[in-house]
């Protein structure tokens, strides 16, 4: 019972879907089994709706349309197996009803051809390629075989028979298209969770170019800065930039622990001072405009961000010694000269807009000869 259970629990919604349609067929099917045999005169005609009720479960079993699996068929050998014995069981009582002399026997064989053919009806016919030929050829033939009528006398029969068979195949391929839509829902979401999965990745390594980023180019700097003290004979300064090194690569690691975390805590005033240590040890000049107080508390993260990102891009990719960082309650700005490199170059840009698009900020880049800005507007609040 605790299989049965568990194995129940890991079938997908679809599957499981898939299962009661299928069972619910099978009792469409057993019904009519149980009531045709309860109208059966003989142990024979039974025996035969029985046969021609096992061999419509075997065709079900066996059509893809119903497999738990989509298109995954268990014992697709049942199929032919059962149109074999259906076909069998129509064609024999057919014969039986032609040759044999006693009114009693008569009747049973036909019974049991109308029961064969109510049988590939619900369970054959549908699935079939050329459905409505078929089931117009047997709607016509089996009044011909099994009742021995001529065509004229037959045409009441013949209908009974199409019109069953339209209800049935009606009722097949809309249940088919229903399976077929809940088939595509479900791949919906598992598209949808490779696509979360994706975007979860996609922010990870923009956050971490981030981090990474600017934590290696002030080590980058300082450590090339303390070389050049070192070789100039100022000790003092050099040791102080290795200490100072030293902090960046304990807080770089911080930072990292933090992001694997996935909490990113970042300040804008803590991001504004250290731009202008890093920008510094770099020899360019920082020049602050404005106040963070002044940037909406809405934006105060990604606003740090764009510091964050924008003090990296001039130190990677411009001989700056001059930047003015601009801050206000409509956006901020943050400029340099010497820029260096194209801005199709720059990967961490194409991250940083993204971060401005998802809190309805909006990124501006404009570059010349002798000057480098960003220009961030917040949304109207």
């Amino acid at each position: 019972m605790t299989r049965a259970t568990a194995w129940w629990h890991e079938l997908s919604g679809a599957a499981k879907f898939r299962l009661y349609t299928r069972l619910s067929f099978q009792a469409v099917i057993a019904v009519l089994v149980v009531a045709l045999a309860i109208g059966a005169e003989s142990v024979p005609s039974v025996l035969g709706i029985v046969a021609g009720g096992i061999a419509a479960g075997f065709a079900l079993e066996a059509q893809p349309a119903f497999a738990t699996v989509p298109g995954v068929v268990a014992r697709p050998r049942m199929l032919p197996v059962a149109i074999v014995m259906l076909v069998a069981l129509w064609a024999i009582s057919g014969l039986v009803a032609r040759v044999a002399t006693d009114e009693a026997t008569v009747l049973s064989a036909r019974t049991v051809g109308v029961s064969a053919v109510f049988m590939a009806i619900f369970s054959v016919i549908p699935f079939t390629r050329h459905k409505w030929w078929i089931l117009v050829v047997l709607s016509v033939a089996t009044p011909l075989v099994v009742f021995g009528t001529p065509l004229g006398a037959g045409l009441r029969g013949a209908a009974a028979f199409l019109f069953t068979g339209v209800f049935a195949i009606v009722l097949t391929r809309l249940t088919v298209w229903g399976l077929g839509i809940i088939d595509e829902l479900e791949r919906t979401k598992g598209v949808e969770a490779q696509l979360q999965v994706a975007e979860e990745r996609l922010r990870f390594s923009r956050d971490l170019h981030d981090v990474v980023g600017r934590g290696f180019s002030a080590i980058a700097v300082k450590s090339e800065l303390a070389v050049a003290l070192s070789r100039a004979g100022d000790i003092d300064r050099a040791t102080a930039e290795m200490d100072e090194v030293r902090t960046l690569a304990v807080e770089s690691m911080g930072q990292m622990r933090t992001l694997v975390r996935g909490y990113r805590n970042i300040d804008l005033r803590g991001e504004v001072a250290g731009a202008r240590s890093l920008l510094s040890a770099a020899g360019c000049v920082l020049v602050v405009e404005g106040d963070a107080a002044k940037v909406p508390a809405a934006f105060h993260e990604v606003a740090a961000w764009v510091v964050r990102e924008g003090t990296t891009n001039i130190v990677e990719h411009s001989a700056a010694t001059t930047a003015t960082l601009a801050l206000g309650g409509s956006g901020m700005s943050l400029r340099n000269d010497r820029p260096q490199g194209a801005i199709g170059e720059r990967s961490g840009l194409r991250g940083l807009g993204e971060r401005l698009a998802a809190v309805g900020a909006t990124l501006d880049v404009a570059t010349s000869g002798d000057e480098f800005a960003l220009e961030i507007h917040w949304e109207k609040q």
